[in-house]
């Protein structure tokens, strides 16, 4: 159990399917409900190249993840790995970063909330909704972290039935003519229209940063480890589930959606999941799958909240937050540090006055970078762990990164590749102003408050006391 400076502890409360589902739900929020549009546009068909891949890489990263979380299971998992093997400089930046991707992120989906709120009361301002949507899930986060992993599963699930419905529908109208007059549509779509690269290889890499995005949240994995009932079993057997439940669902949902819509008609006549049940004639089609989208941007704020009030925990443990942030409630949550992310997300209700359509991508790139050097972290933090153990102990890992270390090199050769590729997209680039900013912006904090002489001296004493 993750101990706290105040002598309590955050509960172990969280089951395997919690975490399966939890992840899941991080990841399939919108990302895929959204984002998926715009990185058609881009790269068409090609797309399905370009999830296939990165899901790839993020399996590599996962694993890197699991193989240390597996022997040291501790809440805000990458960052305190961070701080043991690459320094404690990198331990504060990476906890503070992982903080600031999911407010902002948060404020991506409270946004999207107002949006599809907007279906049922066009009239009704969208910060209200935004504002609503933040209490309700402040609040969650507040219940003992068993009842938080229960809703967040169900919350979870109604993303995945629904999209494993419009994978079985769709694949009906493909195959067997379903809700088209007997007439199967085939799969030619995926080539009629300009080809499987319509625009080249070029639109499928410039794509990557949407598709990266889509990723963000399958790392939470790593940040429940604190709070996991049998870390051994249940890290190892959801890293390896959610990789293929997560491609599975992205390759699979845009296969069967390219299949039936010609690429460039989709995002332009609404969500390419409503058209899918309508098409069949599911009464209310629309009304539904609003619903769903709904659901899956509660979860994934419902999983910001959660993430950050973990990492604040972790930083007020090593004395880079105020102490308060690692106090924890009677339920065994940290209380202070979930209002404080909270409040950071009031931002983005006032940001609901003056946003402009734009600031949708800003954001998600912003994010993107965010999370870009968490996996790019975790990563290093892997090579430099493995290489601080003896043979005999590398032979025991329960859990190893398959091809080491060839799979960790091209996985952070991939990440620094997506990074150039955000600067030379006018639209993302300025993801490489505010990102690398923010982190200057705490290098300077960490050397003003004197961070730095502390973990000397902690260093320092470490090694008279070994």
């Amino acid at each position: 159990m993750s101990k706290n400076t105040h002598g309590k502890e955050l509960h172990r409360g969280l089951e395997e399917r919690h975490i399966t589902l939890m992840s899941l739900g991080a990841a399939i929020g919108v990302g895929l409900f959204l984002g998926s549009a715009t990185a058609i546009k881009m790269a068409g068909p090609g797309i399905l190249f370009g999830y296939a891949f990165s899901g790839l890489i993020m399996f590599f990263i996962m694993r890197a993840l699991g193989e240390m979380a597996i022997q040291k299971p501790v809440a805000g998992s990458f960052s305190k790995y961070a701080r043991d093997y690459l320094g404690p400089l990198a331990g504060y930046i990476t906890g503070w970063n992982y903080w600031f991707l999911w407010v902002v992120t948060c404020m991506a989906e409270i946004t999207a909330v107002g949006i599809y709120m907007e279906y049922w009361y066009p009239g009704v301002p969208r910060w209200i909704w935004a504002l609503a949507a933040l209490v309700i899930m402040a609040t969650v986060n507040f219940l003992a972290v068993k009842a938080y992993g229960e809703l967040e599963f169900w919350f979870a699930l109604i993303k995945i039935v629904t999209i494993l419905a419009m994978i079985v529908v769709g694949a009906g109208m493909i195959f067997f003519g379903l809700g088209n007059g007997g007439l199967a549509t085939g799969i030619k779509n995926l080539w009629e229209h300009g080809g499987f690269f319509p625009n080249g290889i070029k639109g499928v890499l410039l794509s990557l940063q949407m598709v990266m995005f889509a990723y963000l949240g399958i790392e939470m994995i790593g940040v429940t480890a604190g709070e996991v009932k049998n870390p051994e079993k249940s890290l190892s057997r959801a890293i390896d589930s959610v990789f293929w439940r997560i491609l599975i669902f992205y390759v699979g949902a845009l296969f069967v959606i390219m299949s039936i819509y010609p690429w460039e008609e989709i995002g332009t006549k609404g969500s390419p999941f409503v058209l899918t049940f309508e098409k069949i004639g599911i009464p209310g089609a629309a009304g539904i799958i609003n619903f769903v989208v709904l659901t899956a941007a509660l979860s994934s704020c419902n999983s910001g909240i959660f993430s950050t009030a973990r990492m604040l925990f972790n930083l007020a443990e090593h004395g880079e937050a105020p102490q308060n942030f690692a106090k924890v409630t009677k339920n065994g949550v940290p209380g202070i540090a979930v209002l404080a992310s909270a409040g950071a997300l009031l931002i983005g209700v006032v940001l609901n006055y003056i946003v402009p359509a734009k600031v949708f991508t800003w954001v998600t790139s912003i994010a993107t970078f965010g999370a870009i050097w968490t996996w790019g972290v975790i990563l290093l933090s892997q090579i430099r762990y493995r290489r601080s153990l003896r043979p005999n102990e590398v032979t025991n890992l329960k859990y190893k990164v398959p091809l080491f270390p060839i799979t960790s090199y091209i996985s952070l050769a991939f990440l620094a590749f997506v990074i150039a590729l955000m600067a030379y997209n006018p639209d993302t680039r300025i993801a490489l102003v505010i990102g690398p900013l923010f982190l200057v912006f705490l290098v300077g904090v960490y050397y003003l408050k004197g961070f730095h002489k502390r973990d000397l001296n902690q260093t320092t004493s470490k090694k008279q006391i070994s």
